[in-house]
């Protein structure tokens, strides 16, 4: 590239080495922050959890005044003509474009508060770790109250807003709003319940050959070569425990998935360790050019879901995976496996079943527990319900919507870690996009690449994830959610494509009539 230099002044090259070298600080400073934050959640010792929430706090706060130092908004500015003149989806103009957005966003919220909040947010998960084993919300309420009032405060830097929530929604899925996500919701419920029932009303499937005695080292095995075969790249990530799994990112080199174990249930730590590789694939295979940027993210909390609900429920759960991995899992666990058919273990785990914990819902009833968390927090949100009454909230809805009635708090209002650790709103909502677009992703790759369900029989994933990583995961941030969407299957945001992929699928499980015209009829892009 010819470098230009204006009288007086640095050529934009200059300028946008400045600005690259100021946003890797910031980068470095959030993954330093990531990965204290990783440490709490698997390997510190109690006693480290004051001192962690100073630290974090502090680092937030470093992260946040140079995300905000009027030098770099400065440097953006002076490179706008610049960006305008190079082809829009070029890196740099890219990287000029996003970091305007940061940089507009963060700079109306004061670093003092993105300390408070970080601290809190530390606190209260501490907090919930212990909590939640002994029942006690109580113990919660204060942390509770304390962050409901940092997300409405947060929410107040973006005033005028059409909803308290806009602002965090935005966050997480750009281009979203409260209003937007209630319509997708109504739409998708009006659609789902009708097949949740129709389930309901057939003989149940008998899963009991996943439950037994399955020994944790063996599981962890096992699931290691799962997602290795699929695509994780184990030089570049590891595989820990913790109390809610999770994937974070410290860089493209190194990105971590974490699992938890049951070893009276085969399925849990499968399944839950193949949703975590989905995250860490995304991450993994975003380009190594955006490293260190503000582009090398994935676009959104949303599209994010979709990847790992694609590999672990559209992919992991389909008959043709376990054509490939069931003899090498029952060679694993042969006194508990070796009579089991593969007909039987795939029915098995895509049972449905009205169930108290959502991380354990299966693909029908799931997103009905996203609602119940999202108008809760809405709710709570707009101050309509305290947070002392939240218990009797979630039981009431529960009953309601599933038909059950959580025993205990446990298994109720405290059993998601998102409430108690950050602020509240903006969340739940992505995991119900994100299943949306599992399928609409997923229809996209088998139109382009037809044989790819019979690869996966022969354990071949690479001409599915080379797709993904190709039209989705190397762009990184590049790309607001809704562009991408549109870039990667030719048109928006859809439910077709998921509800043609549940009624297929769970139609042919459960023996269910087809679908009466007028409900294809009914069937709405959103």
């Amino acid at each position: 590239m010819t470098k230009t230099k204006k009288r007086g002044g640095r050529s934009p090259e200059a300028k946008l080495e400045e600005l690259k070298l100021r946003l890797r600080e910031i980068n470095d400073l959030g993954a330093a922050g990531a990965l204290l934050s990783w440490d709490q959640q698997t390997y510190m010792p109690d006693g480290g959890a004051d001192a962690r929430g100073r630290q974090r706090a502090m680092l937030g706060r470093l992260s946040h005044e140079r995300s905000v130092d009027a030098a770099l908004g400065k440097l953006i500015d002076d490179l706008a003509p610049y960006a305008d003149g190079l082809p829009y989806d070029s890196d740099d103009a890219s990287l000029v474009r996003i970091a305007r957005r940061d940089f507009e966003k963060a700079i109306k919220v004061p670093p003092e508060f993105v300390a408070r909040s970080s601290a809190l947010g530390s606190a209260s998960y501490d907090a919930w770790t212990r909590a939640k084993p002994d029942n006690d919300f109580a113990r919660l309420v204060p942390f509770l109250e304390k962050t409901i009032a940092l997300s409405r405060e947060y929410a107040g830097y973006f005033a005028p807003y059409q909803d308290i929530a806009d602002p965090l929604i935005d966050d997480a899925d750009p281009g979203m709003t409260t209003a937007s996500i209630r319509t997708l919701f109504a739409d998708l419920r009006g659609e789902l319940v009708p097949i949740v029932h129709a389930v309901a009303a057939q003989a149940t499937i008998d899963d009991s050959c996943l439950h037994g005695s399955f020994a944790e080292p063996r599981q962890i095995e096992f699931d290691l070569s799962v997602v290795e075969q699929i695509g994780y790249d184990r030089r570049r990530g590891r595989l820990d425990k913790t109390h809610h799994p999770f994937c974070t990112k410290f860089s493209i080199g190194d990105v971590r998935i974490t699992t938890r174990v049951d070893e009276t249930d085969v399925s849990q730590a499968l399944f839950t360790t193949v949703h975590e590789t989905g995250h860490a694939l995304y991450e993994q295979g975003v380009s190594a050019a955006l490293e260190g940027t503000p582009l090398g993210w994935g676009t959104s909390s949303g599209v994010h879901e979709s990847q790992s609900r694609l590999w672990e429920n559209v992919v992991g759960r389909s008959r043709g995976f376990w054509v490939n991995f069931f003899p090498a899992l029952k060679k694993v666990f042969p006194d508990q496996l070796d009579s089991v058919p593969l007909e039987t273990f795939y029915r098995a785990i895509n049972k449905v079943e009205r169930s108290l914990i959502r991380t354990e819902a299966d693909e029908l009833t799931y997103n009905l527990h996203i609602m119940l968390r999202c108008d809760l927090e809405l709710q709570m949100l707009a101050g309509s319900l305290a947070v002392k009454d939240l218990p009797d909230a979630w039981r009431a809805r529960m009953q309601a919507d599933l038909g059950l009635e959580p025993p205990d708090d446990r298994n109720g209002c405290l059993q998601d870690v998102h409430w108690y650790s950050g602020l509240i709103g903006g969340a739940f909502q992505s995991y119900t996009i994100g299943n949306i677009l599992s399928a609409q992703f997923h229809a996209a790759a088998i139109d382009a690449h037809p044989d790819i369900p019979r690869e996966i029989e022969r354990g071949r994933f690479a001409t599915l994830h080379g797709w993904l990583e190709d039209r989705i995961y190397r762009h990184g941030r590049k790309y607001e959610p809704n562009e991408l969407i549109a870039r990667t299957t030719g048109g928006p945001l859809s439910m077709r494509p998921y509800l043609a992929y549940l009624r297929g699928k769970y139609g042919e499980l459960y023996r269910l009539p087809p679908p009466h015209p007028h409900q294809k009829a009914s069937q709405k892009t959103s």
